[in-house]
């Protein structure tokens, strides 16, 4: 195995970002220092070290689910279905990264990589997340600016929200982008100004887009979208 792809396997980074820790010098292959990209190593057999740690790599899983309605976002449940039901691994360890609620749909991230599962989720990295809202009557401007400039729900104040008219033939939808993803946060934000959210569905989660995957669908992630996930 290539070691830049051995590195990456154990969660050090993308592979651009391997090649350029192992081209610093921060890399040692049985306890030589190592500045060729292309060496190759053998699991189980050569030690590597990154910055003095030994690293080891480990098979993670990403899959990308367009969650259907009325869905749990959960490991199990006695009673309901949940998104697990619709994604085919055999690594018994997946789980969601954050949540959509029960009659939320769209794109749902499930891997075994806990340490991208909280990069995702903590708001410090800023990921977006955008979604389509159909509601119930159309937005003022002053509405509309008040989404922008951050909406006090109580418990907090929303960071900036990005928002647009996405369609208005026969249902009025909006596209809203935030940053953050506390509990029930986009019908929350539109009840804050007087609206109701008939339907939500989110279709992008950073630069992972939904494309035209079906409800209940799911697909394993590319590895330039893997490549972006550990890039963060």
């Amino acid at each position: 195995m290539r070691l830049n792809k051995y590195l990456a396997l154990a969660g050090v980074g993308s592979r651009r970002t391997c090649d350029e820790i192992i081209a610093s010098g921060r890399v040692r292959v049985n306890a030589k220092i190592v500045t060729k990209m292309g060496m190759e190593v053998v699991v189980g057999k050569d030690f590597v070290t990154a910055d003095n740690t030994l690293v080891k790599p480990v098979t993670y899983e990403y899959y990308m689910l367009n969650k259907p309605l009325n869905t749990l976002t959960a490991v199990a449940d006695r009673n309901r279905k949940t998104v697990m039901e619709s994604v085919s691994t055999e690594n018994g360890r997946l789980f969601p990264v954050g949540r959509l609620d029960y009659q939320t749909t769209g794109l749902l991230i499930l891997t075994n990589n806990g340490a991208i599962a909280q990069k995702l989720m903590n708001p410090k990295y800023e990921v977006e997340k955008e979604y389509l809202a159909t509601v119930n009557s159309s937005l003022s401007t002053r509405e509309i600016r008040a989404f922008e400039s951050g909406l006090d729900l109580v418990e907090f104040v929303t960071k900036p929200a990005k928002i647009s008219l996405y369609s208005k033939e026969g249902e009025i939808v909006y596209s809203v982008t935030i940053h953050e993803g506390k509990n029930r946060q986009v019908r929350r934000m539109f009840a804050a100004v007087g609206h109701t959210v008939l339907a939500l569905k989110r279709i992008r989660y950073g630069k992972l887009t939904l494309g035209d995957l079906k409800p209940g669908e799911s697909r394993s992630l590319t590895q330039t979208e893997i490549d972006y996930l550990l890039s963060l």
